[in-house]
């Protein structure tokens, strides 16, 4: 049964896989070793660890391949309720690191059920599109997919952990790909484009600019008769609205290391002083980050060479910030060697996924594209700078052992749907 899963396997897939998991163990032994003579199995050491969890995930995949494939369809609602409850039950018996319960302290390692609660999700989706009875141009049907959805957001919001539960929000992709009304996307942007204006440049200036483009754009599409000028008025006092508000979900839903991140990002702090004060606490982490980066060159330092890496400097370097330890001592070739391995293996599961014959295996082909493509721009964004610090890991290069059993569970069951297709073929 495995010798012929093996041959139907994509193996494109699973050797960029490899590829990326092996450069972020180096880069994690890199970032972490102290004493080069010691053993890489040390499971005191971060990279003995990560070494293990490699080896746990690769079991847990030969696992996966020796199941039947109709069992994935047929248990995935069960999988999603067993992840919600395990979300729910971190508020009485979680662990806290970092400020949040987000973990299941279990002795050598700590579970963070979110990781397992994304591949639940996507299958809870893949089951629900497929139904039959899913017609999911219905108000009804959309109700209960954006529901799968935001479920284990709600769960995961309080922990705090705003960085896990925003990956959830790329899920959405799936239902425009399946027939969802765009209008729902382009609210979405239009709403935190106004978030962002509105902290960025005030009420009064956004009130403003919106009142102005709104008339412009009815007297302009008003000879084609397509805007009504009570639909024009309500949209004005809604925007106005919003923008009114979000002063006070600024200042009491966000926690003050939220607003110091934002406020760094959009340069919102008037009193340069201040400003720099954040600087150099808030965004410390991006700041050696991107001074990493930039040491490394084109060619880089070379293996355990890199300065800042060996320093110290980078906080969590070799979880959320692993991509700095690449870029320093491997230089732009080694930085750009991961973009584009990242990149292929994202159009090949895209690929896969738009020549799926069955909906449940292309609806899941979507998804784990949309969540590991939404932690690969985040992660990389954040250390380079160009987005805030939200505490995403770069999926198969970052340490940790939930992570990598996740999406590495998550990618595999898609490449054994992929190759069941190829079966029925046969």
């Amino acid at each position: 049964m495995i010798g012929s899963g093996l041959r139907r396997m994509d193996w494109i897939s699973v050797l960029l896989v490899l590829a990326l998991i092996g450069i972020g163990w180096g880069n994690i032994y890199s970032a972490t070793v102290v004493d080069t003579q010691s053993s890489i199995w040390d499971l005191s050491t971060s990279y003995g660890k990560q070494l293990a969890f490699i080896m746990i995930s690769l079991v847990a995949v030969v696992i996966l391949f020796m199941l039947q494939t109709k069992l994935i369809e047929r248990f995935a609602s069960l999988f999603y309720i067993t992840t919600i409850v395990l979300l729910i039950g971190l508020y009485p018996f979680g662990k806290t690191i970092a400020g949040a319960t987000s973990w299941y302290g279990l002795g050598f390692f700590n579970l963070q059920p979110s990781e397992l609660a994304k591949i639940g999700t996507v299958l809870a989706l893949a089951k629900y599109l497929s139904d039959i009875q899913t017609d999911i141009k219905r108000l009804k049907d959309q109700f209960f997919g954006f529901l799968i959805i935001l479920t284990p957001v709600i769960l995961i919001v309080p922990q705090p952990d705003p960085g896990s539960a925003l990956i959830f929000f790329s899920l959405v992709f799936i239902l425009f790909r399946e027939g969802v009304s765009l209008s729902y996307f382009w609210f979405g942007c239009y709403s935190i484009l106004l978030f962002i204006s509105t902290l960025k440049f005030g009420v009064i200036y956004v009130g403003t600019s919106i009142g102005i483009l709104s008339i412009l754009a009815y007297l302009f599409f008003n000879k084609r008769k397509k805007i009504k000028w009570s639909s024009l008025l309500f949209f004005i006092i809604l925007s106005i609205g919003v923008a009114s508000s979000v002063q006070y979900v600024y200042e009491h839903v966000f926690e003050q290391r939220h607003r110091d991140r934002l406020s760094l990002w959009l340069n919102l702090e008037k009193d340069p002083l201040v400003q720099e004060s954040i600087k150099k606490t808030i965004g410390y982490n991006t700041y050696q980050s991107e001074k990493a980066i930039e040491a490394g060159g084109f060619w880089g330092k070379g293996f355990l060479e890199g300065t800042r890496t060996k320093g110290d400097f980078v906080p969590e370097q070799h979880t959320d910030y692993i991509f700095s330890t690449v870029g320093e001592e491997w230089g732009f070739i080694g930085s750009l060697t991961v973009v584009i391995l990242f990149t292929t293996l994202l159009l090949r599961i895209l690929y896969l996924a738009e020549r799926q014959t069955s909906t449940f295996n292309r609806v899941y082909g979507y998804g784990v594209v949309s969540i590991l493509a939404t932690h690969y721009i985040i992660n990389i964004g954040m250390v380079i700078g160009l987005l805030p610090t939200v505490g995403v890991p770069l999926p198969f290069l970052s340490y940790g052992g939930s992570g990598l059993f996740g999406f590495s569970l998550m990618l595999f069951i898609f490449i054994k749907l992929d190759g069941n297709r190829l079966k029925e073929w046969d």
